[in-house]
């Protein structure tokens, strides 16, 4: 239709509506910026019915689009009459303020820098007169890497300097096409985060914060809802929705990233309000997984976890689909299968399944062999970022990367060492666990993390300096137990001491939970903790104390491959073995003395 106004009508009369309409028949001069008939005309509409009105012009001085919002906001349609990127986009927007405050809000400044305007201005209203002008106009990039605004005014109404203005929007023009497109494309995407409060004192806002870092994401801002009831449609509702639309604007936001599960008709909704693409904690956690992952296995298994996961939501997936080939929430194996049918999802579902069963069926022999040399395991396991590949490195130099980021290695890693007293046993790093980890990983990683479940020790690596390690620790044990592998003997490793105000004592706990502090980066407390480790893998065998005659020499070389020697002693009878050995090598080590 043509001459169309936007925006809220409800309750406009008819001839009012007609009036407003009559904008459209205003043009500007070439070098006038916005004619006093225009300002006159929008302050006295919006004093009759106590809204913003907004008019687009275009270079060539037409109006390009007119719209009505409510008293405090007006809606911003998407008008790009100029689709390079390389350049401003060819219209000016001049809207009304009802309250009298001329100055731009920060949703006008967000706006002028989302949608590339050649201005933004903005007009006080007072008893539907004007009262005084603002004008902003993009400058330069600030040390954030984000375009400053350059606000001219207050301006009068009646008496603008329109050649000035009209020049500032080419020069504005210039100083955007200067910029190459090479600084533009490394700009990294601005997220909000978005979370509702659990009541649970743990703040999975801040985590989700680190999450965003982790992906590369330039967090803008973070929004902490007081606890409400779930909204089927939207999540956190459509008013609170509309005020993030407005936050958005304001700070140009490219994602909002909300810190729970979102449901495919809450995603739609949301993109759908808030104008810009929308994930959730799952999909992000998924997408650093596919950057970390490097191992074949790792891969395939991060892809079927992203599979799984968005066939049930391919139906409403609105921004999301149309962002593939870059950006949060669509990278790795998986991104590329989004828009083919779900027939074929379900089918590359099941060869994955397969391929990962073969590669299980190899990692079984592995553990196997592992096992049948008796040499014990001990598995890694913490929420992550708590040090475990920084303890692996210092206790084996394997020489795995260790990043003060979340998930910095998704791959398992195995390894052995001897102990003091000359037990040697393989050390297992696992993949981290983190609060809300999504049930596709851990089904996805279940044949990796069944490794803990064979483990003759768990070493709970724990982040102490952390404000919030006893819940970290509560979001381990739950995945453990999920695993069945609670009943495991535990060492609950507190890593980062030396980050405390003062290092804590080392106990000399018994049982099968036992206490370690350590400072796996200053390799601190390590000597402890291989001791606790050695007492705890000893204390689950049996002391033997022998003499073996010489002619039975087999059983001292049983002895040595299966136990761990305590003392040997060559006397006339024979030797004598002090030893530790597992109840099952026992009957094996009297069949061969007998």
């Amino acid at each position: 239709m043509a001459n169309k106004i936007n925006g809220n009508l409800n309750g406009v009369k008819g001839t009012v509506i007609e009036r407003i309409r009559s904008l459209y028949d205003i043009k500007m001069g070439l070098k006038e910026f916005a004619s006093f008939e225009l300002i006159s005309l929008m302050a006295q509409l919006t004093g009759e019915i106590g809204r913003e009105i907004s008019v687009y012009i275009s270079r060539d001085g037409r109006i390009a689009d007119v719209s009505v919002g409510s008293d405090s906001k007006v809606e911003m349609p998407n008008i790009r009459l100029v689709r390079n990127e390389d350049r401003l986009c060819g219209v000016r927007c001049l809207h009304t303020h009802p309250n009298g405050d001329g100055r731009p809000s920060g949703v006008d400044l967000g706006t002028l820098r989302s949608m590339l305007l050649d201005s933004m201005a903005s007009v006080g209203v007072t008893d539907g007169k004007p009262t005084q002008l603002y004008a902003a106009f993009l400058g330069d990039f600030d040390d954030e890497g984000k375009r400053e605004a350059l606000v001219y005014g207050p301006l009068r109404p009646y008496k603008l300097p329109n050649a000035a203005l009209m020049a500032e929007i080419y020069i504005s023009d210039d100083r955007f096409r200067s910029v190459t497109k090479a600084v533009r494309d490394t700009e990294a995407e601005k997220a909000i985060l978005v979370g509702i409060d659990s009541g649970e004192g743990y703040d999975t806002l801040e985590e989700l914060k680190e999450l965003a870092k982790t992906a590369g994401a330039e967090v803008a801002a973070k929004v902490a809802l007081s606890k409400r009831p779930i909204d089927n449609a939207t999540y956190i509702g459509s008013g609170k929705a509309e005020e993030l639309s407005l936050l958005g604007s304001e700070k140009n936001a490219d994602l909002f990233i909300f810190d729970d599960e979102l449901s495919a008709v809450q995603q739609r909704n949301l993109e759908e309000i808030l104008g810009c693409a929308v994930i959730d904690r799952t999909t992000l956690i998924l997408d650093i997984f596919a950057s970390r992952a490097e191992s074949r296995e790792g891969k395939l298994q991060v892809e079927l976890a992203q599979l799984k996961y968005r066939l049930p939501r391919l139906l409403g997936q609105g921004q999301v689909l149309s962002r593939l080939g870059g950006g949060i929430g669509t990278r790795g194996p998986g991104e590329k299968k989004l828009e083919i049918d779900r027939r074929r999802i379900r089918r590359r579902i099941y060869e994955l399944e397969e391929e990962l069963k073969e590669i299980e069926k190899q990692r079984g022999v592995r553990s196997e062999t592992r096992r049948s040399g008796r040499t014990p395991l001990c598995a890694l396991v913490g929420y992550t970022n708590a040090g475990k590949s920084t303890l692996l490195n210092s206790l084996t130099d394997a020489g795995v990367l260790a990043e003060d980021k979340l998930f910095a290695t998704l791959d398992p890693v195995v390894r052995q060492i001897e102990l003091p007293g000359g037990t040697n046993v393989i050390l297992s790093d696992t993949v981290g666990f983190i609060n809300k980890l999504p049930h596709e990983l851990i089904n996805a990683f279940r044949s990796t993390l069944e490794e803990v479940t064979r483990a003759d020790i768990i070493l709970h690596v724990i982040d102490v300096s952390s404000d919030h390690h006893d819940a970290q620790m509560r979001v381990v044990e739950e995945v453990l137990a999920e695993l069945d592998a609670g009943s495991v003997p535990r060492i609950d490793v507190f890593n980062k001491c030396d980050l405390l105000p003062e290092f804590p004592e080392q106990r000399n706990d018994t049982g099968e939970r036992r206490r370690a502090f350590i400072s796996a980066k200053e390799k601190t407390g390590l000597e402890s903790l291989l001791a606790a480790v050695e007492e705890l893998i000893n204390s689950r065998k049996t002391e033997i104390d022998t003499v073996i005659p010489y002619s039975k020499y087999e059983a001292v070389s049983f002895i040595y491959k299966t136990g761990t020697v305590i003392e040997e002693e060559h006397t006339p009878e024979g030797t004598r073995i002090r030893a530790y050995l597992e109840e099952a090598d026992l009957g094996q080590l009297k069949k061969l003395l007998s």
